[in-house]
């Protein structure tokens, strides 16, 4: 089968190579995949941010496709049904724990960029019937991501949420949100971005480059009060506005670190306002399925904003490491471009 295989902490180290096709043994699936679609730790994978066990590893966490073959003892899907494999395999569900969350698809376990792939059945999520598989590519991370965030925040009509940036966790969370019944605040340091995200449903937006202290500018939104929700992708940059900008009881969702992995915190403005700090490592695919399922329910579109053909990967990466340029997700579809 054709395969892209990353050989070590670099965007050079990225190649297409031929490797034997996997079979499915007890209780697995062979899935031949469709698409792919890039998130933030298969960059920092491919450029030294993010541990590698070893190399070379079939990169890319997130993918669809469809089931090709079955192994033994499974019946819970057929050939030829439209699946969405979840980024962690192994965390069926509950919560994390060692050596189950932390074993993630591209950097640990194979990933997406090959024809095929083995995993276990109970890895496995039926894709909805109104998804592309491109689309459905963008699910695993981001909308597992969103959705824990909105469950833990309790978000609901009347709710108030922020999200940080325009990339794929943000804006699956303005779907999400907005589905919800949420008032959405987003911020870019763009301002076409920012007019996109009004067209998907953003009730308020904020240029951080023009308006610097954002939280400031949240809490004036809010009449004072901020934000139920804050998610929190920045890092060294953005963390201590995001507890500012989070209402009495709220929630700031630690889920990046786009600009550092050291951030200085408000502890007393953490206590005063009984703040819950939390951070996440994506979800199980019990947590897959229940956002699978809202997305079906409302018919969710993710947001793609460019496709590149599987021979491309180098470009979709180094568009990924452009920083800022993207609007929603990225996808590597299979086919030659």
């Amino acid at each position: 089968m054709q395969a892209i295989e990353l050989t070590g902490p670099s965007l050079d180290s990225l190649r297409a190579v031929t490797l034997p096709e996997p079979q499915p043994g007890p209780g697995e699936v062979l899935v031949r995949m469709r698409a792919a679609s890039l998130n933030f730790v298969d960059l920092a994978a491919a450029t030294g941010r993010y541990p590698v066990p070893r190399f070379p590893v079939i990169p890319v966490a997130d993918g669809a496709g469809e089931v090709a073959a079955l192994g033994a003892g499974v019946t819970e899907f057929h050939v030829g049904e439209r699946v969405i494999p979840h980024s962690k395999p192994l965390w069926v569900g509950g919560p994390a724990r060692a050596g189950i969350s932390g074993a993630t698809r591209g950097v640990v376990l194979p990933g997406s960029l090959a024809e095929y792939v083995v995993l276990p059945a109970t890895a496995l999520v039926r894709t909805p019937a109104h998804l592309t598989d491109a689309a459905a590519a963008t699910l695993p991370i981001a909308a597992t991501t969103a959705w824990r965030g909105l469950r833990l925040a309790d978000v609901r009509p009347g709710s108030v949420v922020v999200l940080i940036g325009t990339g794929g966790v943000s804006v699956t969370a303005l779907l999400l949100a907005k589905a919800a019944g949420a008032t959405v605040i987003i911020t870019s340091s763009s301002d076409e971005k920012l007019e996109r995200a009004r067209a998907l449903g953003a009730d308020y937006t904020i240029n951080y480059r023009s308006t610097p202290a954002w939280d400031e500018a949240v809490l004036e939104m809010t009449g004072g009060n901020g934000a139920d929700l804050v998610v929190e992708t920045g890092g060294t940059q953005t963390f201590g506005r995001s507890i500012n900008a989070a209402a009495l009881g709220g929630t700031v969702f630690v889920i990046g670190f786009v600009t550092g992995m050291t951030a200085s915190a408000d502890l007393f403005a953490i206590m005063k306002k009984e703040l819950r700090v939390q951070g996440v490592s994506t979800g199980s695919v019990a947590d897959l399925r229940d956002v699978v399922r809202a997305v079906a329910a409302s018919r969710i579109m993710p947001v793609v904003d460019k496709t590149f053909g599987i021979d491309e990967t180098p470009q979709a990466y180094a568009y990924l490491a452009q920083g800022g340029q993207h609007f929603g997700k990225i996808v590597i579809t299979h086919a030659a471009r």
